[in-house]
C-alpha cells in the first residue's frame, strides 16, 4: 500500500567536540573565556561550495545535517553504552513512506483545468468530469524545474487527485514542490498555501484541522498553482515518517565553535562523549587548505569512574554525492592499505554536467575512511540492513546501489570497556575529479593538479597528518581568537570565528593550465556566478591578511579573461560564468565603475601586503586601461549597478564615486612602488582633486548624501576604508569624522542600515564602516551585528544581508563576503 521513497529525512548530523551554550539573555549580558555566540548554523564539514555540511540549529541530534543550501545531507553518529543506543547526531533513524506518492518516481493521473473553476472545486464531492484528464507533474520547459513535467501549463492550473485510505494515518506531512503561488486542499480543507515558489521537494506540516479532514475510503487532494514569474511547476504528495530504531537522545551539554572546529559534548548514560568536526582549512598552508578531507573525532570517557561497554557508529548518506534524493548511487569498498575506505557516488557520473545556484554535486565520490583494526568494521550500505546490524540482527556489507536517499556508508568502532578517555576518528573526503570548466577546459582541483594523485593518496596523506593537523588547528584557532580580541574585542572575535570556514568554503582552489593557482568563488544563494569581482572585493580582507597567494588567485582569472581578448571592454567583467562553468560572463549586466575600482584596489592591497608590485607589473597595461576608464566615468557615475545590486540602479552614486577615486589612488600607489614616479604623482594629485570635488557634490550638511543632488539621503561610505588601509591620504580626516558621527544617529537594534532607502543592511559593510571609525567607536557598530548573528530566527549559514529592525535574513547565505569581517584585523596588521 505504501512504498518507501527515500530516507532523506532519516539521517543524522555528524558529531563534534566540546563547547558551551548559554541562554540568549546570558549571551547578551555575560562575558566568559569561551565564545557565548549562538551561531545561526554550525559548520561541520566545510571545504568548497559542493562539500559543505552544516547543523542548522542548536542541538545536533534533533535535526538532519544539511548542505548549505538546506538540502538534507545526513551524517549519522550513534553510541551504544551498556547496551543502550544513544543518538548523537540527527533525528532517530526513520524512513519516509508514501501515502500519496509524488511524481518523483512516476507520473500519476489527475483531473485538471486551466480555467477558473466553479465554486466548491476543492471539495471532495465536486463534479469534475468535464475537466481534462492528464498526468502530473505539471510545469513548463524553462529548465528551472526539479523534474521534467509530464504535462505543460503556462499561467495557472487547478487539479484534483483522488486516493483511498484503508485507515487514518498519523503524522502525515505534505511533500511539495511549487513554482509559484500555490494552495492545497484536502477534502475541502485548506492545508497549505504559499505565495512564493519552492523548487526543491520539501515536507510541510499539516494543521490539526487538516489532519482531521482525512477519512477512510475516498479522499481528494485539490491543488491550485499560479505562475507569476519565471518557470512553472507543481507536484504534491503525502508522506509519513516511520521510526526504525528505538534510541535515546544523548544530552547535549555544550557546543563550541572556533575557526576550524565545531565541537559538541554529550552525556550518554554514564559516559561523556565529545564529538569534534575539524576542517583543517589552514589558510597559510594551501596544500592542506585545498585538501578536501575533514576529521570527525570521538572522545569517550566514563563519568562515574566505572567501566562501561561502548560502541560507536558513524555513517554518511549517499545524498552527499547527489543533487537529488532519487538519483541512483553505488557504494564500494576501496583498496586502502592501512585504512578501511568506503565510497559512494552516482552511477551517471556526469562530470561538470550542471551549473547553477541551488544545486549540489552529482559526480565524483564521497569517501569515509578509518584506520583498519580488529575492532572496526564496515556497516551495511542500505538503511534497512544498517538498522538490522545495529539491532544485532545481521551485518550484510559490501557494494550496494539504489536511490541516494536510501544508501549510506558507515563504520562500527567497538571501544570495549571504557573508563579512561579513548579517542577514535574518521575522515570524510571528496574527490570531484574535475572542479571547474575554464574556457572549455576541465581543470583538476589543486590537490590533483599533477594528474597522478588519487583519492586514496589524498586520504592516506590526511590520515598521516591527523595528529599534526589537529594540533595545528588548535594553535591556529587560539591565535586567530587572540588576535581578533586584541583588534576588536570578544564579540568581534566571535564573528571572525563564525565567518572563517564559511568564507573559505565558498571557494574552490584549482590550477590553471600554467600551474598557477585560481581561487574561484561561488555566489551562494545569489545567482550562482563564479569568480564574481564584487564578491572578491568584500571577501578580500581575510585573504589579504593571511595569504596573498589566495588573493591573487581571486584576481588572476579576471586578468586572463581581459588579456586573452575574450573580454574586450575597458573595464573588468562582473564574473567568468555560472559555477562551476567559467566560460565567460553570464551576469546580464556590467558593473563598469564597480569592477574597475575593485580590481585596482585589491591589486594595490596585494602589492602593499607583499612589499612589492611584481604581480601588478605583469598586468600594467590592463590596469592602465581600467584606470583611464575611471578617470572618464568614475567621479560622477552614470545610472548603473554597484555591488549592492539588490538595491537597484542608481545614478551619481556617492559611494561608487569613492570607489572610483580609491581605484585611481590605488593605481598611483602601484606606480609609486614600481618607481613610475611621474605616473604616481599625476594620479595621486588627480585622486585628491576628485576627492575635493566629491566633497562638494556629496555634501548634505552634517553628512554626505547617497547620491549627488539627492538631499536628505545618506549611505555607508565603506569604500573609503582603503584610504586608511593603504595610507593613501586622499580624503581629509573630517570627511570620515562627519560620516561616523552621523551613522551613530542611524543605528537600529541589529545594525546600521546600508543607506536611507531601506532598513536592511549588509553586515560585511558594517564591519568596514566600523573599521573606518576610531577604535573607541568600533564596537558601537560591531555589537549589533553580533546581536543579529546571536538572535536571528533564520537558522541558516550566516546571511550577510539582513533586516536591522528584526534580525531576519533578507536574502543570501553561506557567502564568502563574510571574509570582509577580518578588515579590522587587517587594518591593525597594516598599521
Amino acid at each position: 500500500m505504501m512504498n518507501k521513497i527515500t530516507f532523506s529525512c532519516f539521517l543524522i548530523g555528524l558529531g563534534v567536540l566540546v563547547s558551551c551554550t548559554n541562554s540568549p539573555t546570558k549571551q547578551s549580558s555575560e562575558k566568559s573565556a569561551e565564545s557565548t555566540l549562538r551561531a545561526p548554523a554550525y559548520p561541520l564539514i566545510t571545504h568548497d561550495p559542493y562539500l559543505s555540511i552544516w547543523s542548522f540549529g542548536d542541538t545536533l541530534n534533533t535535526q538532519q545535517t544539511k548542505h548549505w543550501t538546506g538540502a538534507d545531507q545526513p551524517l549519522i553518529a550513534l553510541a551504544q553504552v551498556d547496551g543502550q543506543i544513544y543518538q548523537l547526531a540527527s533525528k532517530p533513524l526513520s524512513v519516509i513512506e508514501d501515502i500519496v506518492p509524488t511524481a518523483q518516481k512516476k507520473p500519476y493521473s489527475v483531473r485538471y483545468t486551466y480555467k477558473q473553476p466553479d465554486a466548491g472545486w476543492e471539495k471532495g464531492d465536486f463534479a469534475d468530469q468535464s475537466w481534462k484528464q492528464g498526468e502530473a507533474p505539471f510545469g513548463d520547459n524553462s529548465g528551472d524545474n526539479p523534474m521534467k513535467p509530464a504535462s505543460l501549463y503556462d499561467k495557472e492550473i487547478w487539479y484534483r487527485r483522488e486516493f483511498t485510505l484503508a485507515e487514518i494515518e498519523n503524522d502525515v506531512k505534505l511533500l511539495i514542490s511549487h513554482d509559484d503561488a500555490v494552495e492545497v486542499f484536502l477534502n475541502g480543507e485548506r492545508i497549505y498555501e504559499d505565495e512564493n515558489f519552492l523548487l526543491d521537494y520539501t515536507q510541510k506540516d499539516i494543521s490539526e484541522a487538516g489532519r482531521r479532514a482525512f477519512k477512510t475510503g475516498k479522499n481528494v487532494l485539490a491543488v491550485h498553482c499560479r505562475n507569476d514569474r519565471g518557470g512553472a511547476f507543481i507536484d504534491v504528495g503525502l508522506v509519513r515518517e516511520r521510526q526504525l530504531l528505538d534510541t535515546k537522545l544523548a544530552a547535549q551539554k555544550a557546543v563550541k565553535l572556533t575557526a576550524t572546529q565545531t565541537a559538541y559534548t554529550f552525556d550518554a548514560g554514564a559516559v561523556t562523549l565529545d564529538l569534534t568536526f575539524t576542517s583543517p582549512l589552514l589558510i597559510d598552508q594551501v596544500e592542506i587548505l585545498a585538501r578536501p578531507a575533514s576529521y570527525v573525532t570521538f572522545k569517550t570517557a566514563s563519568s562515574d569512574g566505572k567501566q562501561h561497554d561502548v560502541k560507536l557508529w558513524f555513517a554518511m548518506s549517499g545524498l552527499i554525492s547527489s543533487d537529488k534524493p532519487n538519483q541512483e548511487v553505488k557504494t564500494a569498498l576501496e583498496n586502502g592499505d592501512n585504512q578501511l575506505i568506503q565510497s559512494v557516488g552516482t552511477t551517471s557520473q556526469a562530470i561538470l554536467g550542471k551549473k547553477g545556484d541551488n544545486v549540489r554535486i552529482d559526480w565524483g565520490k564521497a569517501y569515509l575512511a578509518v584506520d583498519k583494526k580488529p575492532t572496526v568494521k564496515a556497516m551495511p550500505n542500505n538503511l534497512q540492513d544498517f538498522v538490522a546490524a545495529l539491532a544485532g540482527k545481521g551485518n550484510k556489507s559490501g557494494a550496494s546501489s539504489g536511490y541516494a536517499g536510501d544508501i549510506l556508508v558507515g563504520v562500527e568502532m567497538d571501544l570495549g570497556k571504557v573508563s579512561d578517555p579513548i579517542s577514535e576518528h574518521v575522515t570524510v573526503g571528496y574527490d570531484d575529479e574535475y572542479s571547474v570548466q575554464y574556457f572549455g577546459k576541465n581543470l583538476r582541483p589543486w590537490w590533483r593538479r599533477d594528474g597522478k594523485t588519487t583519492a586514496l593518496d589524498m586520504l592516506n596523506a590526511a590520515q598521516q597528518d591527523y595528529v599534526k593537523l589537529m594540533e595545528a588547528c588548535k594553535t591556529f584557532d587560539a591565535k586567530l581568537t587572540a588576535d581578533a580580541k586584541k583588534a576588536g574585542g570578544e564579540k568581534y572575535a566571535d564573528l571572525c570565528n563564525l565567518a572563517y570556514r564559511q568564507a573559505i568554503a565558498a571557494h574552490k582552489v584549482v590550477a590553471n593550465t600554467n600551474g598557477e593557482l585560481l581561487f574561484f568563488s561561488k555566489e551562494n544563494f545569489s545567482n550562482g556566478s563564479i569568480g564574481t569581482v564584487d564578491i572578491t572585493y568584500p571577501s578580500a580582507p581575510m585573504f589579504l591578511l593571511y595569504n596573498t597567494e589566495l588573493a591573487k588567485g581571486l584576481l588572476r582569472f579576471i586578468y586572463e579573461y581581459s588579456e586573452s581578448g575574450k573580454w574586450s571592454k575597458p573595464f573588468p567583467a562582473h564574473d567568468v560564468g555560472t559555477y562551476p562553468l567559467a566560460n565567460g560572463q553570464t551576469y546580464g549586466e556590467d558593473m563598469p565603475v564597480e569592477e574597475a575600482g575593485n580590481m585596482l584596489t585589491i591589486t594595490a592591497a596585494v602589492a602593499v601586503r607583499d612589499g612589492n608590485a611584481d604581480f601588478a607589473e605583469k598586468h600594467w597595461k590592463t590596469l592602465t586601461t581600467w584606470t583611464d576608464f575611471l578617470k572618464k566615468e568614475g567621479l560622477d557615475p552614470a545610472n548603473q549597478l554597484c555591488t549592492d545590486d539588490f538595491a537597484g540602479h542608481l545614478a551619481r552614486n556617492a559611494n561608487l564615486s569613492v570607489k572610483a577615486i580609491m581605484g585611481i589612488a590605488s593605481y598611483a600607489k602601484l606606480a609609486e612602488m614600481l618607481h613610475k614616479d611621474d605616473v604616481a604623482k599625476e594620479h595621486f594629485e588627480l585622486a585628491r582633486t576628485m576627492a575635493k570635488k566629491w566633497m562638494e557634490l556629496a555634501n548634505d550638511g552634517d553628512h554626505y548624501g547617497l547620491a549627488f543632488g539627492q538631499k536628505d539621503t545618506w549611505s555607508q561610505k565603506y569604500n573609503m576604508i582603503w584610504d586608511k588601509l593603504l595610507k593613501l591620504n586622499i580624503f581629509p580626516k573630517e570627511v570620515v569624522e562627519k560620516e561616523i558621527a552621523y551613522y551613530k544617529t542611524k543605528q537600529e537594534l541589529y545594525g546600521l542600515p546600508l543607506d536611507s532607502r531601506k532598513t536592511y543592511t549588509k553586515s560585511d559593510w558594517i564591519l568596514w564602516t566600523a573599521t573606518l571609525a576610531p577604535d573607541a567607536d568600533f564596537q558601537t557598530f560591531v555589537d549589533p551585528v553580533w546581536k543579529y548573528a546571536n538572535e536571528t530566527t533564520d537558522r541558516i549559514p550566516l546571511s550577510d544581508w539582513h533586516e536591522t529592525t528584526d534580525g531576519k535574513s533578507v536574502g543570501f547565505r553561506a557567502r564568502s563576503v563574510v571574509g570582509g569581517y577580518f578588515v579590522k584585523m587587517l587594518q591593525k596588521e597594516m598599521e
